[in-house]
């Protein structure tokens, strides 16, 4: 049985070698490396033919001998390999030549969603091509699809709309790329169209974030007399509390917490970096919780929305927005998110150690190294700076 020992050693002028396992499987050596061959007779023309199946070592032995058993299946079977092989080859470029965008997208769209976080997601990938790419290219052969084509697409929102000229960008990157992966395409045409478009201004990161010095005036303004009925107020003075994200707080359910311990666990399958997070809460925290449990509005959601849903993502902004309309403040006075910033900034002015304040947040380490020893969530060590937070925020209130 041939070995990569033997293989290696062929030279130029020496004879083929016979596999010894796969009954035809030859390797002929030539001047330009060794090639794999299965020679065999044709049941179709009882004529002797070789099939090349690559050269080695790109194409190992085990993988050689993979492709010759196939084929060997496939004289089983009274076809003659070579004869499929090219039809095969010419169905697949006949398929490939009548390949469209928007036909490429949809392919692209059901094999990716399955591994997207939720269904909003996969809808908004396929809708921001349906609006914006479509109606342009949709119809174009992938292989004819130009990077001024792809650049033509985007110019009209480039500049207006640069976010989500970026997000339709990445899409459209992402369907040629898949038309490359499988042959369809030589070359990813929305790979230069940076260079054909205007440069973009620069992307504001951050987002609006109150001072923490303000927040305690805030609520006592606008949620110390909270109703707990109100799901939108009492999900965003939680948030507040706990520092957590908008939709871990929307999508909080019973389950999730222990109002003996004190400790609200979030499952990885909600969280951004896909890790459990444990949230101790505070005094007031846990007052809010019991107050919304006692009301019973919903055996599963601890905020449930009129429709008993989960709130949209635009319940806590409305309430930020007509907070806004009410102030003489320019600009909007915040985010939802952005009160994750208050407190990452009360608790760097408060001498709490970056280590604590980044794990409340539920950040990940960058450094893998450093996040080799990151052993524990350290949820008893952020328990006092937690309730230290949460009399900050409730320090202009009767409760503080």
């Amino acid at each position: 049985m041939l070995t990569d020992r033997q293989a290696r050693s062929l030279q130029p002028g020496d004879k083929p070698v016979s596999d010894g396992k796969v009954t035809g499987l030859m390797l002929f050596p030539t001047q330009r490396g060794s090639k794999w061959t299965l020679r065999f007779t044709s049941p179709v023309t009882g004529k002797r033919r070789d099939a090349g199946l690559g050269s080695y070592p790109e194409t190992s032995i085990a993988n050689a001998r993979e492709k010759a058993l196939a084929m060997r299946r496939v004289i089983a079977s009274g076809a003659d390999p070579i004869d499929t092989r090219k039809h095969e080859r010419a169905v697949a470029r006949v398929a490939a030549a009548a390949l469209t965008f928007e036909k490429a997208a949809r392919d692209v769209h059901e094999e990716l969603s399955p591994g997207w976080r939720n269904e909003k997601h996969a809808a908004q990938w396929i809708s921001t091509l349906e609006t914006y790419v479509f109606p342009k290219i949709g119809a174009k052969k992938l292989d004819s699809i130009t990077p001024t084509d792809c650049a033509d697409v985007l110019r009209p929102i480039w500049l207006e709309k640069s976010e989500t000229a970026s997000r339709t960008r990445q899409r459209m990157h992402a369907v040629m790329q898949w038309a490359w992966a499988h042959g369809h395409i030589s070359a990813n045409p929305v790979g230069v169209v940076d260079h054909i478009l205007p440069k973009q201004a620069p992307r504001k990161s951050h987002q609006p974030a109150m001072p923490w010095r303000d927040i305690p005036a805030f609520v006592k303004a606008r949620l110390g007399k909270i109703d707990v009925e109100d799901t939108s107020l009492s999900a965003l003075m939680l948030l507040i509390l706990t520092a957590v994200r908008s939709g871990e707080v929307r999508g909080a359910v019973w389950d999730e917490f222990d109002l003996d311990a004190g400790i609200w666990t979030i499952p990885a399958e909600r969280m951004k970096a896909s890790i459990l997070h444990r949230v101790p809460l505070s005094p007031p925290a846990l007052t809010l919780i019991k107050a919304i449990k006692e009301q019973k509005l919903d055996k599963t959601l601890v905020f449930p929305s009129p429709r008993k849903k989960v709130l949209s993502d635009m319940a806590l902004t409305a309430f930020l927005r007509r907070v806004k309309a009410g102030s003489e403040t320019p600009g909007r006075v915040a985010t939802a998110h952005g009160f994750r910033s208050s407190f990452r900034d009360w608790a760097s002015e408060n001498g709490y150690a970056r280590d604590l304040a980044e794990r409340a947040l539920a950040h990940t380490v960058a450094n893998q190294v450093e996040a080799a020893y990151h052993r524990t969530d350290l949820l008893d060590q952020r328990r006092p700076m937690m309730d230290a937070w949460a009399k900050q925020v409730m320090s202009a209130t009767k409760q503080g």
